[in-house]
């Protein structure tokens, strides 16, 4: 029996983990995955970059929604997925992460009776004021398999009363970075391009709304980054809203190196070598763990706690400490995509 699959993407966190559980599809021949992409992130080096390098196939649906306040984006996106999944008429929809595009791609789904799976179930940071968190809630709230990268993330869904489907998986951005970091070795030649020594500079990222909304608190930031980083150099590949932010603020960036945003390989590459990375980005957090490199988180909060316990993360709001840094087991052994597509098809066939 052929079941088909719709597959929603909209930013490049989840081009990542859809290409490693894409992989593990595509050695069955009874799933038939279509691919929609939203177009949350449109530009050539924040979308079509990513699809070259991890070799994806063009989308099949590209719905090119982008820009707006997070109410119209999410309706636009949600009116468009509605027509898409009449369209295909697809048995189940697979989700990722928190962003818009992944509740217009829940929503829409559960609104026509179609099952949602939700790779990275479960994580909360407990804060309502992040859109990611809202999203969050409602996506795992609407899926009927849940995916969890933690044994705390099944924890908080079995907290809201939610059992049936929930699979403790790993972390497919565990799978996504093994293999990265050995593409990058060939693939990716950017510390001699910028001149860069291993340990030699610090790695930050920074695009959230909650520090890119307010120049002052970007500022701050900043400045909290200069101060952490030292006589080391800090590298800041720089997403589209930061950009505008900083040549609206005047912001001083005196002491740090910013680029355009970078590759996938690259972006390992940089990760790899850096003596520290400061960052508020959830995914960007793990790698840094999944590289062995220490990380502040520039949030007041983060969904993943256990880098937090574990010692190799703290938040820009605590003072530094040191503490034995120790492994975590539960982001599993780089095989979370198998897992999910062996239950992808068990669910499909049942």
């Amino acid at each position: 029996m052929s079941h088909r699959i719709v597959t929603v993407v909209g930013a490049r966190p989840q081009f990542i983990k859809a290409a490693a559980l894409s992989r593990a599809l595509a050695g069955d021949a009874a799933i038939e995955e279509l691919l929609v992409h939203t177009g949350q992130h449109f530009d050539d080096n924040m979308s079509q970059v990513f699809f070259r390098e991890l070799m994806m196939p063009a989308p099949h649906f590209n719905l090119d929604i982008h820009g707006g306040p997070h109410g119209q984006m999410t309706g636009r996106m949600l009116e468009a997925m509605e027509q898409v999944l009449l369209d295909t008429r697809p048995a189940l929809v697979v989700v990722y992460g928190d962003t818009n595009s992944t509740l217009a791609g829940a929503l829409a789904a559960a609104k026509l009776h179609i099952p949602v799976a939700h790779v990275e179930a479960g994580l909360r940071s407990f804060n309502r004021r992040m859109p990611e968190e809202v999203n969050r809630v409602l996506i795992d709230h609407l899926s009927a398999l849940l995916f969890c990268p933690t044994f705390e993330a099944v924890r908080h869904l079995r907290n809201e009363g939610i059992s049936a489907g929930v699979h403790h998986t790993g972390d497919i951005m565990y799978d996504a970075t093994l293999h990265a970091r050995s593409a990058a070795l060939h693939q990716s030649d950017i510390l001699a391009r910028l001149a860069l020594a291993s340990g030699g500079y610090v790695l930050c990222t920074l695009h959230r709304s909650e520090n890119t909304d307010s120049e002052a608190r970007l500022a701050a930031l900043l400045g909290h980054v200069r101060e952490v980083a030292g006589a080391l150099p800090v590298v800041l590949p720089l997403h589209p809203r930061t950009r505008q932010v900083l040549a609206a603020g005047n912001i001083d960036t005196t002491g740090l190196r910013l680029l355009e945003p970078v590759g996938y390989f690259d972006m390992h590459a940089l990760l790899g070598g850096a003596a520290h990375v400061l960052t508020d980005s959830g995914g960007v957090q793990k790698e840094a763990y999944f590289h062995r490199v220490p990380c502040v988180t520039l949030r007041d909060d983060t969904e993943w706690t256990e880098t937090l316990t574990a010692g190799w993360n703290r938040l820009w709001t605590e003072p530094a400490y040191v503490t034995p840094r120790v492994d975590i087991a539960e982001y599993g052994d780089g095989g979370a995509a198998i897992k999910m597509a062996a239950l992808l098809k068990a669910f499909l066939d049942d």
